[in-house]
Parts: structure tokens; C-alpha cells; sequence
């Protein structure tokens, strides 16, 4: 355990030579960090394969392409990022610079997830070295094959000081923190999340919190159902159902109940064949702590569909359930599996009532031809994010942030949105020794002519835009020519 404090200690005294300020040092390690998924990714593949049992293709579009994605749009706009940020003056400021200067927060903590334990770490890591950051790299042990794989690759081409990868169980994270970070970036469920918040609380450091909950998926009467049904089986039952945002159940009128099962039936078997075990598409539970988890919420329910399992394989069946009592234990956890309830209700009234009487989840879906019930869904719910007639997509794009709301979680990444969260956004305000006239009104003694032109330059709002930069400019002399001469 004092090996993980010294690694710590080590991250933030080369952090501290201020080494990861100049961009061109950030820049070579973003280039490098892709040099090494193009070197080494049938490395990477065969770990994913042992820890998911997921074929190189998936691991390709769904772990590897979105990393690859992420690290050249760092490259493209970091330079853009990273300039200082102009704001609107006060007439009181005109002859000043006022702007945003984005600093690293300094050593942060990436906790990575198992479920997709290469994209889960490579993305807060980018936009953690993107922004100026050290890391502390701690993968998930669960999917120790990707974990060993970070462990043997990171130091081959990244910065070793300032990019240590700490490997281990509850022990090695307990240490790790009980270190002081100046950010701890998690990924993972919500009861640990609370742990990693109280945890970070007595440093005072922040905390960006990804974690998951119950994803809605609504389906309206007047919708494509062939269509709807077949991105939600794509959705649900990739990755064997272990993904955060992935539909956690369906909410339909019962009048449309069997037709979705009978799509979904007809997609799992064009997805993956008769055999869906002999598919190389389809994944297998992490390990068999979870697939007895999830055997426990199946007990007492109506398999309409699927069900079928192999515990020497951590093999289940896409599942589907119906008739399912809200109040069941399937229905209080994130299932995070490949077994799908549908719970009928009456309308998108019902649904939205019955969304609303649990905790905000990451995502949330909605199935319909109708603008009127998309806006609808939208306005009277909260979720981290929304995807209308599709799913999970919204993770794909990077001008968008993605993260979650109450217990789905807190902060959000991708993009502009994870180089922000790993920046101190700092303000600063460079004074000339001009146009000192106008300070007068600040200064004592005080008197009601000073508060009375205070009002009408501090309070006024003068827009730049509407005014321009001349007419804001002769304002300004005016100002300190009539202040000069009333006040003094």
C-alpha cells in the first residue's frame, strides 16, 4: 500500500515540473496513445475476447473506433480548446483584457469500468491528457485481462510518471483513495459511486460520477414497430446486455405487448442465428458472481422468450419477460444482462408517471411518430440523455455530453464536454493604469452621486454587440470625463 502512495506522490512531483502544460507535449502523448492502439490492437482484442468473450469486430466498433475517434478530435481542436476564451467587457473594463485561461486540475483518478474496460478508460484518459492533466489509471479488475493488458502497454508509450497504471482489487482502491487528487473521474454503479463521493469529500476534491440506473424505453402505439423493435434487440442485447445505457425495459400499451415480442424474436434470431451460443456476435456475462445475480431476478418470471443459460459458459440467452409486476426485484436494480421486461401502461401519461416515480436514469427512450409525444416525453422527465426512435446512439456523438442526472450520476464527458471537466476554467482580468478617473466612484469617501453613477454604469447592462466596440469605447471616455469632473 505505500508503493500506491509513492506512485501518487510521483504522478504529482512530475506534474508538478509542469511538463503536461505546453500543448506540444500534450499533442505527442494523444499521438502516441494512438500509435499504440494501431500497434497493438489484436493485443488488446484477444484481452477483450477472454474478458467478454466480444469477436475483434465488436471490439473494433464499439471499444476501439470510438477511442480512435476521440483521440483525433483532440488533435484537431485542442489548440482551439485550449486558447484563452474572450468574454463581453463592462464599459467599466473596456481598455482590459478579460478572458478564460483553461489550466490542468493536476493529478486526477480514473476508475474504469468492466463492461467496456478499454473505451471506458481510454476516453477520460484522453481528455484528462488533453487538458494538461497527471493520471492515475486504475481499470477494472473484474476484466483482468484488459486491466493486465493497460498495466504492460501504457508505460511502453506514454509518459511513465505521469501515467502509472495501478492495478488490484477493493484493497488498491480503498488506498488509492484515500490519496489526495485534484479529481476523481469513476465509472460504475451507484453504490460505489457514493463510496468513491465520501471518499473524495475529505480532500474537498471534485468528482465526476458515470453510473447507470434503470433506463426507460418507451414505445408509442403509432410508431414503425418493425423498426423500433429491431435498434432496441440491437441496443439491449449487445455486449450480452452489459451496457450502461442500454434499454433496461420496455413501457407499452398491452395492445402492442405480443407484437413487440414477436419482432424481437424475429431480430435476435436475424442478429445471431438459431444457436444464438454459437454466434461470434454475441457475448457472455462477465463472470459467474454476476450471472447468479441475474439468475436470482429471473426467478418467478414469465419468460416469454429466451431463458435459456449455461453457467459453465456465463452464457444467457437473449431474454424477454412479460407481465411483470413493477414492484418485482427485477424491476429495482439495473438489470445489466440480456433480459428485457415489458411493463404495459396505458399511454405516454402512464409512462411518464411511472418513469418519474423512480430515480432519474442515465437514458431514457422514446418510440413514436409523434413530435407531440418525443416533446413531450422530453419536457416532464429527466434523464442523463435522450434518444428518440433509436438507442444508444447518442453516445456517438461527440458534441454532445453524456453523463448522468441524480442517482444516474454527475458531470458529463466526450468531446469539448471532457476536456472542460478535466480544465479549471479560470478568469482573468488584465488591468491597464489608464482611464483611473473612473475608479473614482469606487473610492472613499462615498456619497450619493457616487452611488447614483454607479447605478448607471455598473447596473446598465451595455451590450457589445448592440453598441459596438467605437460606441462602447466613447461611453467609456465619456464616463471617466464626466465622473472626473462631477465627482471631484
Amino acid at each position: 500500500m505505500e508503493k500506491l502512495k509513492r506512485t501518487v506522490e510521483q504522478a504529482r512531483a512530475a506534474f508538478n515540473t509542469g511538463k503536461t502544460r505546453p500543448l506540444a507535449f500534450r499533442i505527442q502523448q494523444l499521438k502516441a496513445l494512438k500509435k499504440m492502439m494501431q500497434e497493438k490492437e489484436k493485443e488488446f482484442s484477444a484481452a477483450l475476447k477472454a474478458d467478454l468473450n466480444k469477436s475483434e469486430f465488436n471490439s473494433f466498433s464499439y471499444e476501439f473506433m470510438i477511442v480512435l475517434g476521440e483521440i483525433d478530435l483532440m488533435l484537431e481542436k485542442l489548440p482551439d480548446w485550449a486558447s484563452p476564451q474572450a468574454v463581453e467587457k463592462t464599459v467599466l473594463t473596456l481598455s482590459d483584457k478579460t478572458y478564460i485561461h483553461r489550466e490542468p486540475l493536476g493529478v486526477v483518478l480514473v476508475i474504469g469500468a468492466w463492461n467496456y474496460p478499454f473505451v471506458l478508460v481510454m476516453q477520460p484518459l484522453i481528455a484528462a491528457i488533453a487538458a494538461g492533466n497527471a493520471v492515475v489509471v486504475k481499470p477494472s479488475e473484474v476484466s483482468e485481462n484488459t486491466a493486465k493488458m493497460f498495466e504492460k502497454l501504457l508505460p511502453q508509450y506514454l509518459d511513465k510518471d505521469l501515467y502509472p497504471v495501478v492495478n488490484g482489487g477493493v484493497p488498491e482502491t480503498t488506498e488509492l483513495l484515500k490519496q489526495r487528487f485534484d479529481h476523481i473521474f469513476y465509472t460504475g454503479n451507484s453504490a460505489i459511486g457514493k463510496i468513491v463521493m465520501e471518499a473524495a469529500s475529505k480532500h474537498l476534491t471534485p468528482v465526476t460520477l458515470e453510473l447507470g440506473g434503470k433506463s426507460p424505453c418507451y414505445i408509442d402505439e403509432d410508431c414503425n414497430l418493425e423498426v423500433a423493435c429491431r435498434r432496441i434487440a440491437w441496443g439491449k442485447y449487445m455486449n450480452c446486455g452489459q451496457t450502461c445505457i442500454a434499454p433496461d425495459y420496455i413501457l407499452c400499451n398491452p395492445s402492442i405487448q405480443k407484437t413487440v415480442v414477436e419482432i424481437i424474436k424475429k431480430t435476435v434470431k436475424e442478429f445471431y442465428g438459431e444457436n444464438v451460443k454459437d454466434s461470434p456476435d454475441y457475448e457472455r456475462i462477465v463472470n459467474k458472481r454476476h450471472f447468479k445475480r441475474l439468475m436470482g431476478l429471473l426467478e418467478g418470471q414469465k419468460v416469454a422468450y429466451g431463458g435459456e443459460t449455461d453457467e459453465s459458459a456465463c452464457f444467457i440467452a437473449p431474454t424477454i419477460l412479460t407481465d411483470v409486476n413493477p414492484e418485482a426485484q427485477i424491476m429495482q436494480e439495473e438489470i445489466f444482462g440480456p433480459i428485457l421486461p415489458i411493463v404495459t401502461v396505458k399511454g405516454v401519461e402512464e409512462a411518464i408517471q411511472f418513469i418519474n416515480q423512480r430515480e432519474k436514469p442515465l437514458a431514457l427512450y422514446v418510440f413514436s411518430d409523434s413530435n407531440k409525444v418525443i416533446n413531450k416525453m422530453i419536457a416532464e422527465t429527466s434523464s442523463g440523455g435522450v434518444t428518440a426512435n433509436d438507442v444508444i446512439m447518442h453516445f456517438s456523438i461527440p458534441g454532445l455530453p453524456f453523463g448522468g442526472v441524480g442517482n444516474s450520476g454527475m458531470g458529463a464527458y466526450h468531446g469539448h464536454f471532457g476536456f472542460d471537466i478535466f480544465s479549471h476554467k479560470r478568469g482573468c482580468l488584465i488591468r491597464t493604469f489608464k482611464m483611473e478617473a473612473v475608479n473614482g466612484i469606487r473610492y472613499p469617501p462615498n456619497s450619493q452621486k457616487k452611488v447614483d453613477w454607479a447605478k448607471f454604469f455598473v447596473l446598465k447592462r451595455f451590450s457589445m454587440w448592440k453598441l459596438g466596440l467605437v460606441a462602447l469605447a466613447v461611453l467609456g471616455i465619456v464616463a471617466a470625463i464626466v465622473i472626473k469632473v462631477v465627482l471631484f
